[in-house]
């Protein structure tokens, strides 16, 4: 077999007409910047993660800086951030003149590590940015308390988190919905994903959200008057167009996941090498990428890789080691959690149109490799 990791043109040929009508229509009316359909999709989506404002924004990244700038998150500002994570949830504060504080993770659930965040705090630390990797959110309840007794400012990194669910105060809430402000990436792979690069940025704070929607027009609430220095990071009219045709069937896409990640568990639990990321209590998982930890992983994934079979590292390196934040001044088993992870963790194909022969010859080229 070749098994992609990752394809969208499944998803396209099967829903074909309606991609394409919604594409075309944009193409007719020519609104391409704004368009009505990006605060349509705003509206859907603020309504599916029941927050009251939504803003679509370039990329998840993009609104990783709009939210660290708006928050503060700069000028020696001190912020938490895991040290296991993509990139951007920690190249935003620093591209802002903030401190990354980084944070080992938690062995079993893969999230931040709340107790080594509250130890690595000083006086200057002024937020924080709990990552939800994979598929649940970072303990939200812990992370609001932490926040609450420290004062600090909370930006949700949740651009893995769509759908995803956690509990905080007894209550059940969307992940990227708990803290001051929660960011969406809608890179293609992603649960809810375009067909480029798509953000959103979430609030329940209108002040914040008028600042937002500022933030990504240039600081500008009325054309060619600015009162901030803001950015240029605009939701595309098409990626809005396809994205409502995605949202209005995310529920479906989120089952067909949790039903690949089922078939993937029942078979893969048998191979006695293996380990997988654990669900905590309090949450409701959402899998976004369906990930193994894996003795010999490089030898493992060339194996399937010869086999047709597309895996992927998230994460190679963790960020302490990342050349750019050698000024931070960590060095190699200053977090041993994440660097054994690192060199351990395998991302198998997981999208909803994967069918359960293709999860079998996975699975089976698995336990092929382990048998010898």
């Amino acid at each position: 077999m070749n098994i992609p990791f990752y394809t969208s043109t499944r998803e396209y040929a099967t829903h074909k007409s309606e991609f394409d009508a919604a594409v075309h229509a944009v193409m007719e009316k020519g609104d391409f910047i704004l368009g009505g359909a990006v605060a349509e999709f705003e509206k859907e989506a603020a309504a599916f993660l029941g927050s009251k404002y939504a803003v679509g924004v370039a990329s998840g990244s993009d609104a990783l800086v709009l939210g660290a700038d708006i928050l503060g998150f700069k000028d020696g500002a001190e912020v938490l951030t895991p040290t296991f994570t993509f990139f951007a949830s920690t190249s935003c504060v620093a591209r802002l003149g903030g401190r990354p504080i980084l944070v080992d993770m938690d062995p079993e659930t893969f999230e931040m590590d709340l107790k080594d965040a509250e130890r690595r705090m000083t006086k200057k630390t002024k937020g924080v940015i709990p990552v939800h990797l994979f598929n649940q959110a970072t303990p939200m309840q812990g992370v609001m308390d932490l926040a609450k007794r420290h004062g600090l400012s909370v930006l949700e990194d949740a651009a893995e988190a769509f759908g995803m669910g956690c509990q905080v105060d007894g209550e059940w809430k969307k992940a990227g919905t708990v803290g001051a402000i929660g960011t969406y990436s809608f890179f293609p792979t992603k649960t809810l994903g375009g067909y480029g690069d798509a953000g959103l940025m979430v609030t329940d704070d209108e002040k914040l959200y008028r600042k937002i929607k500022s933030y990504r027009v240039h600081g500008s609430s009325v054309k060619y008057h600015h009162d901030y220095v803001g950015y240029n990071s605009r939701l595309d009219t098409m990626q809005a167009v396809i994205l409502r045709v995605k949202l209005a069937r995310i529920e479906e896409a989120i089952a067909a996941r949790a039903r690949i990640a089922a078939r993937y568990l029942e078979r893969l639990s048998k191979i006695p090498e293996l380990r997988f990321q654990k669900v905590a209590e309090g949450n409701k998982p959402v899998y976004y990428v369906f990930n193994i930890l894996a003795p010999r992983r490089d030898e493992l994934a060339a194996y399937l890789h010869e086999r047709g079979i597309g895996t992927s590292i998230y994460y190679p390196i963790p960020l302490h080691l990342q050349k750019c934040f050698e000024y931070l001044g960590h060095k190699k088993g200053d977090f041993p959690v994440a660097e054994r992870v690192c060199g351990e963790i395998l991302a198998l194909p997981i999208f909803p149109e994967l069918g359960d022969d293709e999860v079998d010859y996975v699975c089976d080229s698995i336990e092929a490799f382990y048998r010898g």
